[in-house]
């Protein structure tokens, strides 16, 4: 929408200047002409089609700087703007006396000329040097901050905002992640998140309405439980229908991570610069890795495609076949694992009871 209105707005502007230019032709001229309206309307089309490609340029421009406020941290912007605002006056003070001095009117526009020149060196001035000392700007605004003044020195970074998502909500593993202390950080619940969950909290279909309840309990749990990190944010996009794109432009405009467990968010988040937390990801990365010689109390729930083999789960679901396990299908047993393999539908462990890995070592 901002776009179009650049675009719009240049193109009135040359119209109008082109509409208005017949009227700075000479007089002599403006009697020759016939059908001066029709000059005028004439040099009004050919502008505008200036006034176009003036506001293509300008609304490119504007994205580009807006993609670099984006990625710019608000430290830096906030230190630049103290720079640019005492730059400025250094140069006020400084250029006031030379307006005093008594110039000649042949030289009058050397005043001008020094107040822009003087303005422009003295504010790339202050944003350089509040570039190289701006950290030490911030332990002015909180002195007794062990926290800023750590973010002041480089050594501590702040931690970036999180946009939960609903099926990160409705999972529920979110809630130990929390209480656990691993996500740092605010933790944002836009308004069409939660618009999204009581939609399917009030949905007709049994499952629907089941999962949007979880969402809303385990919503409301971790919110008393964590209410300073817990934060509903009001943004909305009415221009976007779907939830996902909605969290994209979220995460893209206040330069937050995604929170999610949702495959195909991830993949469209990452190719549109996003930063993505995966929980499943993290899920499988938290998997304890077992090498040959490690006991494991498993249970045998069946038996496997060999005869003599039994098949277990472990509690993150990775199977284990037991060669030798078949007797032992519907009890416990210590297995000893002899090696493992990574395949397309998983991780696989293969092991043997520690009975027989006894007797065979004897």
């Amino acid at each position: 929408m901002l776009d179009a209105i650049i675009i719009i707005l240049f193109i009135l502007a040359a119209a109008g200047v082109g509409f208005d230019s017949v009227d700075l032709l000479p007089r002599a001229i403006q009697e020759q002409i016939s059908n001066i309206e029709a000059l005028r309307w004439l040099t009004a089309g050919f502008t505008s089609i200036i006034g176009l490609a003036l506001g293509l340029v300008a609304q490119t421009t504007y994205r580009r700087i807006e993609a670099q406020i984006r990625q710019t941290s608000i430290e830096t912007i906030l230190t630049r703007a103290v720079g640019l605002v005492v730059g400025l006056l250094i140069a006020n003070l400084m250029l006031a006396p030379i307006f005093l001095l008594p110039i000649p009117e042949e030289f009058a526009f050397i005043k001008p000329m020094m107040a822009i020149l003087g303005s422009v060196i003295f504010s790339f001035l202050g944003i350089s040097l509040a570039d190289t000392h701006g950290r030490t700007f911030l332990r002015l605004i909180d002195p007794n901050s062990i926290e800023t003044m750590l973010v002041a020195e480089g050594t501590l970074q702040p931690a970036t905002s999180k946009i939960i998502d609903t099926s990160c909500i409705i999972d529920g593993r979110i809630e130990q992640l929390l209480a656990t202390g691993f996500i740092e950080g605010q933790i944002l619940v836009p308004q069409f998140v939660l618009q999204e969950l009581q939609q399917l909290a009030d949905a007709s279909n049994d499952q629907k309405r089941v999962r949007g309840r979880r969402g809303l309990d385990i919503l409301n749990r971790i919110q008393e439980a964590f209410p300073e990190q817990i934060i509903i944010h009001p943004a909305d996009y009415e221009d976007l229908t779907a939830v996902d794109a909605k969290l994209i432009r979220l995460a893209q405009e206040i330069n937050a991570t995604l929170l999610t467990n949702d495959y195909n968010l991830s993949k469209v988040a990452n190719l549109q610069k996003v930063a993505i937390l995966n929980v499943n990801d993290l899920a499988q990365a938290i998997r304890p890795i077992y090498l040959p010689g490690d006991a494991i109390e498993l249970k045998i729930l069946k038996p496997g495609k060999e005869p003599t083999q039994g098949v277990g789960y472990l509690e993150d679901g990775t199977m284990v076949v037991v060669e030798e396990g078949k007797d032992y299908v519907g009890g416990e047993v210590r297995v000893i694992v002899t090696s493992a393999l990574q395949t397309s539908a998983g991780r696989m462990i293969f092991a043997k009871p520690q009975s027989v890995v006894a007797s065979s070592e004897i």
